[in-house]
């Protein structure tokens, strides 16, 4: 079996915690270890690494390379989506990438999982994915697993299960769009629908059939080879998997995810219970109550008090302060709309920035200057820069940096500085086995991060 992560969406449902530069999928919410390694460890003794493919977007792959490295799994594959295209695309580019370069049989199972979901316990879910799997290997369809409702949601999409078993499954009736509150309750009452978690199993010669009968344009893209389908994955359409295959065919089986918790963590009144409480309240970070029931308060850096207070969502970030009442946290949407027609920076960046060498956070600016701390990872280089409109002075609060300013390269320590000036090039590399933590203080009149010429970088940017 291979496993298929699809990993590259961009959502802001959590936001301000997620943002495009920084999305769900890598956040850390229920535990210490991302939503993409919990996703790859809960396939554990299931598949090696080397049969695991991430599938992102190229801005993205260096969060993925790191949570892999995190966790062990760096021998998994990881393809990059040149634009968005939705789960269709996506998953045909997986199927190519598996049988060109992963070497996958024709008649191997596929698996394929969103990067951003809770589940528990994991030796269930296990026993239900092995069920899958039998299934699209020993019937030829095409699986996907059933979320046993708990309440009537209007908020996910449905599966209605017909009588026909098939193994563990039941063939699928249909599949139905978010309805109405009066549906979902006729859904939940008749006890033959499912949500739709959009995990599904398939060999990937059933795919690639099903593709050719229901979705011929994304088909002529990818039946000429991974390779092909990378290069002209533009030209196919944006679609899901659902809209382009599974509701059109009529060889699809539901797999019920009995005994199994399942939470798509898109919202915070979602993360509310996937979080335990604590005198009351779901709590993290700094924080500190009184006389407060009901709430989930997710602080960061400073302390965060609430006192006199019930059945609110507080979320704190450096640059942030989301209040909600519980309940209306997927309201989220409307402010995030608002800050995109004020062309707001919030939405696309955060204090603290990734980069493939390391990771930067904003502490100051202001007119004229702009201070950062920069933390470059063992080993890695910055490229070889210069900036047009600013000068930067550097003071190493930890480890060894090693610093090329035009043909000179100067080893400056812990409590050493030096100072680059305006229109010369330079590069920051960390030769050290420790992280290098630097002071950057910019001064200028202009302080964007689009004043960087590039000469050399090892990362291809």
């Amino acid at each position: 079996m291979k496993l298929i992560i699809l990993a590259g969406g961009s959502g802001t449902r959590l936001f301000p915690l997620s943002r495009s530069c920084y999305p769900k999928q890598f956040l850390k919410i229920a535990g210490n270890k991302s939503l993409l390694q919990q996703t790859i460890e809960r396939f554990k003794g299931l598949v090696q690494a080397e049969d695991i493919l991430v599938v992102t977007n190229k801005d993205y792959i260096f969060h993925v390379q790191s949570d892999l490295q995190e966790i062990g799994a760096e021998k998994a594959h990881i393809i990059t989506e040149p634009v968005a295209r939705n789960t269709a695309p996506a998953i045909a580019l997986a199927v190519a990438c598996c049988q060109d370069v992963m070497q996958c049989g024709a008649d191997e199972s596929l698996f394929v999982s969103p990067a951003d979901h809770v589940i528990s316990p994991v030796g269930e879910f296990q026993k239900i994915v092995l069920a899958a799997d039998a299934i699209c290997r020993q019937t030829n369809n095409i699986v996907t697993l059933g979320v046993v409702p708990t309440k009537p949601e209007t908020g996910y999409g449905y599966i209605h299960a017909g009588k026909e078993k098939t193994l563990d499954g039941y063939k699928v009736e249909g599949f139905k769009e978010k309805p109405d509150l009066e549906t979902a309750k006729a859904y939940l009452a008749s006890g033959k629908y499912y949500w739709n978690a959009g995990m599904f199993a398939f060999t990937a010669q059933t795919m690639t059939q099903a593709l050719a009968e229901y979705a011929p344009d994304i088909f002529a893209v990818s039946l000429q080879g991974y390779q092909n389908a990378l290069d002209n994955f533009a030209d196919m359409p944006n679609i899901s998997i659902d809209y382009a295959v599974a509701e059109k065919s009529n060889n699809i089986v539901v797999v019920p995810m009995q005994s199994v918790n399942w939470n798509d963590v898109g919202s915070f009144d979602a993360i509310d219970e996937v979080l335990p409480a604590v005198d009351g309240n779901i709590i993290s970070g700094d924080v500190i109550t009184a006389d407060s029931q009901n709430n989930m308060i997710l602080g960061s850096d400073r302390l965060v008090s609430a006192i006199g207070v019930n059945d609110l969502i507080v979320v704190d970030t450096p640059d942030v302060l989301l209040i909600s009442e519980k309940g209306k946290s997927q309201d989220v949407k409307k402010v995030v709309e608002k800050l995109k027609e004020q062309n707001r920076k919030e939405i696309n960046e955060n204090v603290t920035m990734y980069r493939p060498w390391g990771s930067y956070t904003i502490l100051a600016e202001g007119d004229g200057f702009k201070v950062k701390k920069i933390t470059v990872k063992p080993g890695a280089k910055l490229s070889l820069q210069m900036h047009y409109h600013r000068s930067e002075h550097w003071t190493v609060i930890s480890g060894t940096g090693k610093l090329t300013l035009d043909d000179k390269v100067v080893v400056f320590k812990e409590n050493e500085s030096t100072y680059i000036p305006i229109a010369v090039k330079h590069r920051l590399e960390n030769p050290g086995r420790i992280p290098l933590s630097i002071i950057e203080v910019q001064n200028g009149k202009y302080l964007g991060e689009d004043d960087i010429v590039r000469f050399d970088d090892v990362y291809g940017r």
